[in-house]
């Protein structure tokens, strides 16, 4: 009894508190149903009469979610075409960016009264060679129409249904269409390409050049001449039915810029103070900081130049070619080091900056034909050839204050070359079949046959360049004069051409040697 009667107890003593806590649980739900409808009365009567209509909304847009029938997803082949184009215009990116590290090379080895003069062009070639590879260079380079030019697709107008690619292919830019990505895609990448071209000349006609004659020069080379020898080569021209391979622009873009280059500083002549009783005269870089700096974004920057030439997010083409990309830089650099150390006495910054840069020109052509052991060679001997062509060419009197020559024309000549004596032939990788690639190259057993196609290649390219670009030079020449005053080269770019000093405040350089005679003692030595 005594039992039942505590049980009864306890049972009394949690009911009260089950309804205790039910007590509180109901005032505030209640509570809060009082301040939803106090709320909902100090509405407007216009949106009380909303509320219902908005209800009715919720609801229909929840029975329409249930009711439909999924939407199919995107196909395998649109799923290319988007992955494609991504990697595509990643790459374009990539290679724009290229464009920060040519400012900083060339601007860094360049004098500080030159600074802005060198930023400016770097900087306007873009721009300008935006607007003409778009209006000209693009149709002139692609366009359906001989062996020699394209007549076709100026304006980027025409007939294109890309991305189809193939027999499926209805347009007039035939030439491109095995890239299955839109048009526009495809002349976004070829656009970074074409100004890199430009910015080679930039850096050997530096510190002496009109600004006005370089950004006429540099609307004829993107406009006219590149082009019209990109057309041979990559427009199924003449030389790419002979069976001439270029794979990312040994010849096309770093030898023709380089030829350019090389004419534009041979008919401008040496800085001031160059060369005196036949001797070099030094003229260093006032800030080899971001000299290195801007090779390092050009290295970064031929990852997308080399890999996104594919025109296709293939993972073994892409992978493959990055890494011979990767390993010619290096032995470039190595190379160069080694060699400057013994032949100069130094091992001299300049030198391993044109080293780097010399290895990643020279495997340009051949990045996705050769394999790794090769792609070492090539840019260890392009290292190597670096260095005495700077000295080679500042015996001849041709004076480049960057080594734009020696880097893009040298180390180009060599890298379309080393295409006819290391390539694997087709069946080896993937992406390299048949018609897809050069033959055999000579050590891999494929004999001349293919070395003599790139030979014809350099040479028809390098004539043809340097005609045509000697006679853009010579006629600015004569119509406005190519190069600045005395005065105005001594007191620096900056000033006469600019009105404006890239370091203000700074010590200012007073001749085209040493420093102004206003300057402390400590300046002097």
């Amino acid at each position: 009894m005594m039992f039942k009667f505590m049980y009864k107890q306890k049972s009394k003593t949690k009911n009260r508190r089950l309804s205790a806590r039910n007590y509180v649980v109901n005032s505030q739900i209640n509570s809060k149903v009082k301040l939803f409808n106090l709320a909902i009365k100090r509405l407007s009567p216009s949106w009380q009469a909303c509320l219902p209509l908005a209800c009715l909304i919720v609801l229909g847009w929840g029975y329409a979610a249930v009711a439909q029938t999924p939407a199919a997803g995107p196909t395998t082949a649109e799923l290319k075409v988007a992955l494609d184009t991504l990697w595509v215009a990643i790459a374009a990116f990539l290679v724009f960016f290229m464009n920060a590290g040519f400012c900083m090379l060339e601007t860094g080895f360049c004098r500080q009264k030159n600074a802005v003069n060198v930023l400016s062009k770097n900087l306007i070639v873009f721009a300008l060679s935006s607007v003409a590879f778009w209006v000209l260079g693009f149709g002139l380079m692609f366009g359906d129409g001989n062996d020699f030019i394209g007549l076709n697709g100026f304006f980027l107008g025409g007939a294109d249904n890309s991305p189809a690619t193939g027999e499926t292919y209805k347009g007039i830019f035939g030439a491109i269409s095995w890239a299955g990505v839109p048009l526009a895609a495809k002349f976004l990448f070829q656009l970074v390409f074409a100004g890199t071209a430009a910015t080679i000349v930039s850096g050997a006609v530096a510190e002496r050049i009109k600004f006005v004659d370089f950004l006429i020069f540099s609307l004829l080379l993107v406009g006219i001449l590149y082009p019209i020898t990109g057309h041979w080569i990559w427009g199924t021209g003449w030389l790419a039915d002979r069976g001439f391979w270029d794979f990312a622009g040994s010849t096309v873009v770093h030898s023709v810029g380089g030829w350019a280059a090389l004419m534009g500083a041979a008919f401008l002549g040496p800085r001031l103070g160059r060369y005196q009783d036949r001797q070099v005269v030094a003229m260093p870089g006032h800030n080899m900081s971001i000299a290195t700096l801007g090779c390092l974004i050009l290295w970064l920057g031929w990852f997308g130049f080399n890999p996104g030439s594919v025109m296709a997010a293939d993972p073994s083409a892409i992978s493959h070619i990055a890494v011979t990309t990767n390993m010619a830089a290096a032995a470039g650099g190595i190379a160069a080091t080694v060699t400057a150390w013994l032949y100069l006495g130094k091992p001299d910054l300049s030198m391993i900056i044109n080293g780097i840069l010399a290895g990643l020109v020279g495997i340009t052509a051949p990045c996705a034909y050769v394999g790794i052991p090769a792609s070492l060679l090539i840019g260890l001997i392009a290292g190597v050839l670096v260095v005495f062509s700077v000295t080679f060419f500042d015996k001849l009197g041709i004076d480049d204050p960057v080594g734009a020559t020696s880097v893009h024309l040298v180390c180009g000549i060599w890298g379309t070359l080393a295409v006819g004596l290391w390539a694997v032939g087709p069946g080896v990788y993937s992406w390299y079949g048949d018609t897809l690639g050069p033959a055999k190259g000579l050590f891999a057993g494929g004999g001349f046959g293919q070395f003599g196609i790139q030979l014809l290649g350099v040479v028809s390219v390098g004539g043809f360049t340097v005609l045509l670009s000697s006679i853009f030079w010579l006629a600015l020449k004569a119509t406005l004069g190519i190069r600045v005053s005395k005065e105005e080269e001594l007191e620096g770019l900056d000033i006469g051409e600019h009105g404006m000093e890239a370091y203000s405040g700074f010590l200012k350089e007073g001749d085209g040697t040493g420093f102004s005679g206003e300057q402390s003692s400590i300046g002097r030595y």
